[in-house]
């Protein structure tokens, strides 16, 4: 066996035994070694590979698989502009906490610098992105390599998981190949055995990691009646259902950004909509706004939190620091959460937070039927995507206006048992939602899965819909609202009347394309949607392999939409409060 084999294999073996179990490969040459012992793995039924022609979409499908697992998928690449393609992920899974194994071949030292082809400095390329980061030098014909290789493997996987610092993320492992780089089975001149520890162990040992809450012994989340939590993008989906488990003992209303695994408890429904209510609010202002995870899609929310009369807490929870607007008064680890629960219980001012759950239902009845009538809009798919999912559903919410257009109409009382929404909110960008997409329902072949995004979404990573006749396959229905253009940059200031002579050229950005056409060049199923009722029809539906149901709405519509229910929502509270 050749030196580069030798490695790939020990390399394959040990991620295996510490784990893994889904291996992106792209194709290239001096990464073959590697590829070469992922196909072999997967030929014996110990992992399961996915090839993809495009590292950047490789990337966030690797990322996808990763991000509901919660364990790592590796990516191989080979040298040069490939590693490069990988950064848009990397920074993806960075921020939002996602575990990611980068693999990237590299030429051997004595090539470096010399302009040998696809040659350029990858060493630490991604920067302070990832958790951790070592080379792997040219493997030699001598003993005593094996084991130091599955060390590192060990740690690698360790340091993705978030052990011991409990900051998961990205880790990147250089890996040096001499030719020859395609396998041969003649054992002689190897040195020692490549076998691992018996009975499929790993090498290294790992205990569970020891994380940021885990750390403190306080007292504990005090017990202030008039709080309310504000819950955003949490690394991990499932520990929302933790947080607003509090809050319901507590008895303290809930704004919930349309994140996670969660029950129903006390969220207010279109929270954006009532903090829009300026007048309401300021008379049933919180005294604490307790925040956890990150908090990105509406400016009412980081308004509520400037305000100097409201004390503003922070839980962390494999995230990083959520502070958007430096206004953070006290930072409480996981474990205050859990040890919390005696102590609020029932703490509530019951006067204050029923008149937000009157408030909450107002918003409701008036909201709910305006986004209704106002079909085809980007608010009124996302509502009946929502509102039509079977239980136990996963749902990936693409960025710019898919996650607002849901965050401003989704009850979240009439969505299913067991639904769990997810989006790369970390950066929040748009590139790779198609992908990850893929890569989330992949990870979790029992729950029906759908996507929400935009067509410039969608339009951004179409090389995501390059999968292989001998790939595995998602059953995964993709919702593109396709309003032809960037809707959301109406809704901003560059969207008021005065910018109208420049919006179009640099903003608005229509393309034109023919999303059916993308379709059919990549033998995805593809079908036009034009009422509510059919696309209910097609949600409720179990999904069925790859299809892309595409709904055209006018752009133009998004501002003043926006407008008319805060002006309703505004009306509606203020004759409740004369009411009563």
């Amino acid at each position: 066996m050749n030196p580069s084999t030798a490695l790939a294999t020990v390399l394959v073996d040990e991620l295996i035994r510490q784990g893994v179990r889904d291996f992106v490969v792209c194709p290239g040459s001096r990464s073959a070694p590697l590829a070469y012992a992922a196909l072999a793995a997967e030929q014996a039924g110990r992992a399961r590979l996915h090839v993809r022609v495009d590292e950047r979409s490789a990337a966030f499908l690797a990322l996808g698989l990763a991000k509901v697992s919660r364990q790592p998928a590796a990516v191989i690449t080979t040298s040069g502009t490939a590693v490069a393609n990988l950064h848009p992920a990397v920074l993806e899974a960075s921020h939002g906490n996602v575990p990611l194994l980068l693999l990237t071949a590299d030429r051997p030292a004595e090539q470096r610098g010399s302009g040998a082809n696809q040659t350029t400095d990858q060493v630490k390329i991604f920067g302070g992105m990832t958790r951790w980061f070592h080379e792997f030098s040219a493997a030699g014909r001598r003993p005593g390599q094996q084991g130091q290789w599955r060390s590192v493997i060990g740690r690698a996987v360790a340091e993705s998981c978030g052990h011991p610092s409990g900051d998961p993320g990205p880790v990147h492992l250089n890996v040096s190949f001499r030719e020859p780089l395609t396998p041969d089975t003649d054992p002689a001149g190897w040195s020692e055995s490549l076998d691992g520890r018996p009975h499929g162990e790993a090498w290294l040992s790992l205990r569970s990691p020891v994380r940021h809450e885990a750390a403190g012994a306080g007292p504990g989340i005090a017990p202030v009646p008039r709080t309310l939590l504000v819950l955003g993008s949490l690394a991990d989906p499932a520990r929302a259902g933790e947080i607003t488990e509090l809050a319901d003992v507590a008895g303290w209303p809930i704004i919930a950004e349309p994140a996670g695994l969660f029950r129903r408890a006390r969220v207010t429904p279109h929270g954006p909509l009532l903090l829009s209510a300026t007048d309401w609010l300021e008379a049933n202002l919180p005294e604490r706004v307790l925040v956890a995870g990150s908090v990105t899609l509406d400016r009412r929310v980081l308004a509520l939190l400037s305000r100097p009369e409201v004390t503003v807490e922070v839980v962390t929870a494999l995230t990083s620091w959520a502070d958007p607007v430096h206004a953070v008064h006290r930072v409480h680890d996981w474990a205050d959460i859990q040890r919390s629960h005696r102590v609020v219980a029932g703490c509530v001012d019951r006067a204050w937070a029923s008149r937000w759950r009157a408030a909450g239902a107002v918003v409701a009845a008036t909201a709910g039927p305006i986004v209704e009538a106002s079909w085809p809009s980007g608010p009124a798919v996302a509502r009946t995507v929502a509102n039509n999912l079977p239980e136990q559903a996963l749902l990936f919410v693409g960025a710019s206006s898919a996650v607002r257009d849901l965050d401003i109409s989704r009850e979240p009382a009439r969505i299913a048992k067991g639904v769990v929404t997810v989006g790369n909110r970390g950066l929040a960008g748009i590139d790779g939602s198609v992908s990850s997409a893929i890569g989330a329902a992949l990870s979790q072949p029992d729950r029906p899965a759908y996507a929400l995004m935009g067509d410039l979404t969608f339009l951004h990573d179409t090389n995501g819909l390059l999968i292989g006749p001998n790939e595995p396959l998602p059953d995964l229905t993709i919702v593109v609202v396709n309003d032809d253009g960037g809707a959301i940059f109406s809704t901003l200031e560059v969207g008021a009347p005065e910018y109208a002579g420049s919006f179009e050229r640099i903003f608005g950005t229509a393309t034109g394309a023919d999303i059916a056409g993308v379709c059919a060049a990549h033998h995805v199923a593809h079908r036009m949607v034009d009422t509510a009722a059919d696309l209910a029809d097609a949600i409720k539906a179990t999904p069925q392999g790859l299809t892309v149901l595409e709904v055209r709405v006018p752009r133009t519509d998004a501002r003043r939409l926006r407008r008319d229910l805060a002006a309703a929502v505004e009306t509606a509270l203020t004759a409740d409060s004369a009411g009563q």
